[in-house]
């Protein structure tokens, strides 16, 4: 819940702690503009709409420290639904660091990480799904990673909880009402069948939100693609291929690498973070035998694991057949390396040359082989982890509810997965879980007219 202290006056620079033309420092909370008063060469106190001042900045002996261009937005209209100013001086921290002192020196807290976002969220000025936008704004590393995140901020993505939020309420309030009024003897029965029948409904709306959530997620957080295969198979090569840099070591002796070497690239949108592993088989050198248990345990937690072949070999080797046996289970593609080396190729197979970096086959098959669906790139998701889980949670209430309504059980046992299904979904944009049932059933029904 909103805490008192949270009204406090807050400090700390927006943007990066280098050397720059400007710098941008946010300040928001009671009071801030009574300090910026006794700081600023304009009278702040007196601005009651979203103005633009310029003038001259002290430190609180009186001291001149910059001239600067100073933002106000008078709350509840700012960001964070307090009084807000945000201070632009020459980017130097020098500077910045005067400011930030005489405002401290006068009240003001530096800011904690997130404080602002927070302070909006308990005033009401964005949800919670819009709150973790904000950091996935700032974290995405790719355009349409940065599409799907501004979709989230700017309401869309909370739109599509409204729907299925209304949808349980009205059954929590219909189930209730056959609890709490049982007078109305034909309501038990009606509450029953509605129950399934909307339960399915809501559920399946439910998929269709995980099912795009998890696309969203690929888009937004990317995938972990291992690259496997024996010792001087060529992995290292991919992967200074894939990342279009010298980066891992490359060697005509096998085993040269002992360790994960790791790098991050785009394909078509997707953030890929890449994982070269060490050669996999069996081995007396105790360091190399570390590297190949670091290289299975990359299999395990990879989305995607690249199983790299020789193209010059006719037959798998023993030591392939054992790498593929490891991957299954797993998304797996299979690449075959030194095609410049083959004599023949098979339809269907995908063949590259890491060396001469023809190396498009295998980005394409890796985009495709996560099956995203067309809208997949411009259409808002519930896409982080806390979000699908909630989602995942609501089902399972859902259809626990339904069952109990399947097996007529009474009304209060049904109301059980109902109350946890709207529990679920409240949380979801970050409202309060508990609520008064009475209000539900009085905002729906005209009962005891």
């Amino acid at each position: 819940m909103y805490n008192d202290c949270m009204a406090k006056p807050i400090i700390a620079l927006a943007t990066p702690p280098i050397k720059s033309a400007l710098a941008i420092i946010r300040c928001s909370g009671d009071g801030i503009f009574d300090i910026a008063d006794r700081l600023f060469s304009k009278k702040v106190s007196d601005v009651t709409k979203r103005s633009a001042l310029v003038g001259e900045i002290k430190n609180q002996a009186g001291k001149p420290i910059d001239f600067v261009v100073m933002l106000v937005y008078p709350g509840p209209n700012s960001m964070t639904g307090e009084d807000v100013i945000e201070i632009m001086p020459h980017g130097s921290m020098v500077i910045v660091n005067q400011i930030v002192e005489a405002f401290e020196a006068l009240g003001c807290s530096y800011a904690t990480r997130g404080e602002f976002s927070s302070r909006a969220f308990y005033n009401g000025k964005m949800d919670l799904v819009e709150a973790e936008a904000v950091n996935d704004m700032i974290n995405a590393t790719t355009i349409e990673a940065k599409d799907i995140a501004y979709k989230s901020l700017n309401g869309e993505a909370s739109k599509l909880v409204e729907p299925i939020k209304k949808k349980i309420g009205d059954m929590l309030a219909l189930v209730e009402v056959g609890i709490d009024y049982p007078e109305y003897e034909d309501i038990e029965a009606t509450s029953e069948d509605r129950i399934i029948k909307e339960s399915e409904e809501v559920i399946k709306e439910i998929d269709g939100l995980i099912s795009n959530g998890q696309e969203g997620r690929i888009i937004v957080e990317g995938v972990k693609v291992a690259i496997v295969g024996e010792p001087n198979v060529g992995k290292s090569s991919l992967l200074n291929a894939l990342l279009d840099q010298d980066k891992a070591i490359v060697s005509d002796i096998p085993g040269t690498t002992r360790d994960i070497v790791e790098g991050d690239i785009s394909i078509k949108g997707i953030p890929v973070h890449l994982l070269d592993t060490a050669g996999i088989r069996s081995s007396e050198d105790k360091i190399e035998r570390l590297g190949v248990e670091l290289s299975e345990k990359s299999i395990e937690e990879a989305d995607l694991v690249i199983v790299l072949l020789d193209a010059s070999r006719k037959e798998l080797s023993s030591g392939e057949k054992d790498i593929l046996e490891k991957s299954k289970g797993k998304k797996t593609i299979v690449c075959y390396n030194k095609m410049d080396l083959s004599t023949s190729k098979e339809d269907g197979k995908i063949y590259i040359s890491a060396l001469e970096k023809d190396i498009s086959p295998l980005k394409e098959a890796i985009f495709n082989k996560l099956n995203l669906s067309d809208d997949a790139f411009v259409r808002p998701s519930l896409a982080n982890k806390r979000q699908l889980y909630l989602l995942y949670r609501a089902k399972e209430a859902l259809m626990q509810a339904k069952e109990d309504a399947s097996n007529h059980l009474p009304m209060d046992i049904i109301s059980v997965g109902l109350q946890s299904a709207y529990a679920e979904i409240r949380k979801l944009v970050g409202e309060e879980p508990s609520l008064d049932l009475s209000d539900e059933i009085f905002s729906r029904f005209c009962v005891g007219k």
